[in-house]
């Protein structure tokens, strides 16, 4: 169990049955009536966020998020399929439960899935990834005076702004928790 006093930054709760991490919390002690604790926490599995105020002494019971690191294998188009790679189970992941990071996830790739009672609930892909440009325009010539950039389609499908002078067959590096361009892959 957890006391609201105890609440910090990235704190899991359980709250009516379901995981919620602390976003940001402040202590106040007002000059009259009893201090308490304002709260900003997210919902771990819907995503929705609060802002409540708690008697610091109020107990929750604490929220066990497992983290593993996994590989992806494939898909079958409907399904995502991640493999443990210390027991080699399988998990067949649902497209919503994958989406931001599967754009930039090649096969074999390593990716972080987070659970919450034994089922998962989030993906993320590695904070860095070196991906190949498949399609993108010619760059204009001459036209370098500015931060000029164009999109370019990366092996996994994924879009990305890149400069100019970026060509089809480069190897580039991305930042996936943004989506932005980081240089050319040395």
């Amino acid at each position: 169990m957890i006391y609201a006093s105890d609440f910090r930054k990235g704190i899991t709760f359980d709250l009516n049955g379901e995981p919620h991490v602390v976003l940001d919390f402040q202590h106040v002690k007002p000059g009259k009536g009893a201090a308490f604790v304002r709260t900003k926490y997210r919902n771990i599995l819907t995503g929705a966020t609060r802002e409540e105020a708690f008697n610091p002494n109020d107990k929750f019971p604490k929220a066990h998020i497992e983290t593993r690191t996994m590989q992806y294998l494939y898909s079958d188009g409907e399904l995502y399929y991640f493999m443990d790679q210390e027991t080699y189970e399988q998990v067949p992941l649902m497209e919503e439960q994958v989406e931001e990071a599967i754009k930039y996830l090649r096969e074999n790739d390593e990716a972080t899935i987070k659970f919450y009672k034994g089922s998962a609930f989030l993906v993320e892909a590695p904070n860095f990834v070196t991906l190949k440009v498949i399609e993108t325009e010619p760059g204009v010539k001459g036209d370098t005076a500015t931060n000029v950039t164009k999109a370019a389609t990366v092996e996994t499908g994924a879009v990305i702004q890149v400069p100019i002078f970026i060509e089809e067959g480069e190897t580039i590096q991305i930042d996936t928790r943004t989506g932005e361009y980081l240089g050319r892959a040395k």
